[in-house]
């Protein structure tokens, strides 16, 4: 069906940047240089700054971001990594196809990790932690970090929905071992097709993911030093990619503006719990979603879709209870419920205040009934 308010605008977002995008991939193509050469160096350089990083490997996906950085971290079987319940079933699956054991945790209302939570499940054959910066909003990594000096365990950030967020000043991608991040088209920065990140300040973390990227050879001796993986961002999306890079600031602060008219127009709403939580000069929060919750979601959902706003759940039920990933039984309370009552509002670079105004008017009539 046809939106008056979609969730997401990727025909605006090309018309908007046409002549730029399009010169992008024209240079690409008419030099040649489709693989693993200039457009791909200058990109990664400049996400590497962007991101207050020394390296930067442009890979083919979030999801081998993260594996690629769990197998240079030197992760395996016999290890445990601790990560979340809630979040997109690939952070988990790149813990299991390292051979490593993942020891799943709950979140706190903000829906980052329970730093409570990981603390208890810690254990002596816990070699590393993967917190999700969930939402545009990064973890409490001043307690993370603590932990994981007392611990001796690597951080591997799933920074994939935070580009741009910081705490205490500090960037998504910029601490622990190494910062994971996806190039999903409908990201905050995001490609014509997937691509994915690391970032690291550790050289040997950088040199062994630039290995197995392309199926472990060094690309400048011609020498194998890994059984590698064909995960390289190609020359194309990474020229995309560094054109838009140019102009991520600035939809990082429309989409902050855009969620600051959410709140005044959906304050004190219903039930309705929105997604402003601890600013001052601790979080910066870039909202690559603007998440509701409400114990009447599904009924909300509905109503939307019939009224012309499109919206989006994510994950309707816990990842555990797909019983084919054989993630076993957990109680997790905060989890669950985000399960039952999140529902993310239309949120992009093209998101405009007259649809702000639809959707809070949409809304303020379905709990007014």
């Amino acid at each position: 069906m046809a939106y008056k308010v979609p969730f997401v605008k990727p025909r605006v977002a090309y018309a908007n940047y046409k002549k730029e995008l399009d010169g992008a991939i024209q240079d690409c193509l008419e030099s040649g240089d489709l693989i693993a050469r200039r457009h791909l160096r200058e990109f990664e350089e400049h996400y590497a700054a962007f991101c207050d990083a020394k390296y930067c490997i442009g890979v083919n996906s979030g999801y081998h971001a993260l594996a690629l950085s769990m197998l240079a971290a030197g992760l395996g079987p016999g290890h445990e990594v601790v990560t979340v319940a809630h979040t997109f079933v690939a952070t988990i699956s790149a813990i299991v196809h390292t051979g490593a054991t993942p020891v799943l945790v709950d979140v706190k209302p903000d829906y980052n990790m329970d730093m409570d939570a990981l603390e208890r499940a810690i254990t002596p054959r816990t070699k590393a932690v993967v917190p999700v910066h969930l939402n545009g909003r990064i973890c409490d990594m001043d307690r993370l970090q603590k932990l994981a000096d007392k611990h001796r365990f690597h951080i591997i950030e799933d920074a994939a929905q935070a580009i741009g967020a910081t705490f205490k000043g500090k960037k998504a991608g910029s601490f622990g071992t190494a910062g994971c991040f996806s190039f999903y088209p409908f990201k905050m920065l995001g490609a014509f097709g997937d691509g994915g990140a690391v970032t690291t300040n550790d050289p040997a973390i950088a040199r062994t993911v630039t290995h197995l990227r392309f199926n472990g050879e060094d690309r400048e001796t011609g020498e194998y030093h890994h059984h590698g993986f064909t995960a390289l961002l190609d020359n194309v999306q990474a020229a995309v990619l560094d054109k838009k890079l140019t102009h991520l600031p600035d939809w990082i602060e429309h989409r902050r503006h855009i969620a600051s008219l959410y709140k005044k127009g959906l304050g004190g709403v219903g039930d309705l719990r929105l997604p402003h939580f601890e600013e001052g000069e601790k979080y910066f929060d870039v909202f690559q979603n603007y998440v509701i919750r409400t114990g009447k979601r599904d009924d909300l959902r509905g109503w939307l879709k019939d009224n012309g706003v499109e919206t989006l759940v994510s994950w309707p039920k816990p990842v555990w209870k797909h019983l084919a990933l054989r993630l076993g039984e957990h109680t997790m309370p905060e989890t669950e419920a985000i399960c039952r009552e999140v529902i993310s509002l239309p949120m992009s670079a093209e998101t405009t205040p007259e649809d702000v105004d639809i959707t809070v008017d949409t809304i303020r009539r379905f709990f007014a009934r």
